[in-house]
């Protein structure tokens, strides 16, 4: 079983959470995998960069999440995934999606229909958590 390490990151702009439609309808968070010798900080701010084309700066550490998957690149092997999350402020609502990652759509949507529009319960936990956060203490 494999081990694989990601990061990425809840976007806020003002009152909305940035989210990033795949090729088959999923809404998700932008994150990806840990590259030689970079900080969890350092790859999430990259790969929120790289999927959406948005510039943004850490607020704070929100959490993990755990999850196992089957590979199908690459013979069905198992890993088992890590992603470290972080809440982030984009400085602008301009954002574009990275089709070749298999993106269609970048948007910023209002918080109060984020949490129901993304695809995965992990991730819409970790939106709840950002959300509250935010309420608690407005970036």
């Amino acid at each position: 079983m494999r081990q694989e390490i990601s990061a990425g990151g809840v976007v806020i702009f003002g009152n909305a959470i940035l989210l990033l439609k795949k090729y088959n309808g999923d809404w998700v968070l932008p994150k990806g995998k840990v590259e030689n010798h970079e900080t969890l900080e350092q790859t999430a701010v990259r790969e929120v960069f790289e999927e959406a084309s948005v510039k943004v700066a850490i607020v704070k550490y929100l959490g993990e999440i755990k999850y196992t998957y089957k590979n199908c690149w690459d013979d069905n092997s198992v890993v088992n995934k890590t992603v470290y999350w972080f809440l982030m402020q984009s400085k602008s609502i301009d954002c574009i999606p990275l089709k070749e990652e298999g993106f269609i759509e970048a948007k910023f949507i209002h918080i109060d229909r984020a949490v129901d529009l993304a695809k995965y319960e992990d991730e819409k936990e970790i939106i709840v958590k950002a959300i509250d956060e935010f309420k608690r203490d407005p970036i």
